[in-house]
């Protein structure tokens, strides 16, 4: 029974993790795909500003602190925005490389809790051992 538990919850996991690695590639692809639109003048600078209902909060210090930064790197996260049609190759294949180290991993993790169950199960049902004193003799 503890085998089956052991193996279900190694199964569980690794239900997650593909999940979670599937969910990753849709979420990579879709901004990859739609990084065009995201780079061509959409103003990257101006989505990066207090919003109306934060500003009473915000000291006029920082916001305008936050509004030099994202003028500063929107040129730099435009020209990234640029790049990605070039790299969804590699990071479909890096994503799924990861995954298959981690399924393998757990994998891995599996047999070993196989063998701790039949170490610990092998252990709790050996006798136990008489003492080696003269008197335990007699």
């Amino acid at each position: 029974m503890f085998y089956a538990l052991g193996w279900l919850f190694v199964l569980a996991l690794l239900a997650l993790w593909s999940l979670g690695a599937w969910a990753l590639h849709a979420i990579a692809a879709w901004t990859v795909a739609h990084a065009g639109a995201l780079a061509g003048g959409s103003g990257v600078a101006q989505g990066l500003r207090v919003p109306d209902w934060l500003a009473p909060w915000v000291p006029p210090e920082f916001a305008s602190a936050l509004d030099s930064m994202a003028a500063a790197l929107g040129p730099a996260i435009e020209t990234l925005l640029g790049w990605a049609p070039a790299l969804e190759g590699g990071l479909s294949v890096a994503i799924w490389v990861v995954w298959g180290l981690g399924s393998a991993l757990l994998v891995v993790l599996g047999f070993a809790a196989t063998t701790l169950i039949a170490v610990l199960r092998r252990r709790a049902s050996a006798p136990a051992t008489p003492s080696a004193s003269p008197a335990a003799a007699r």
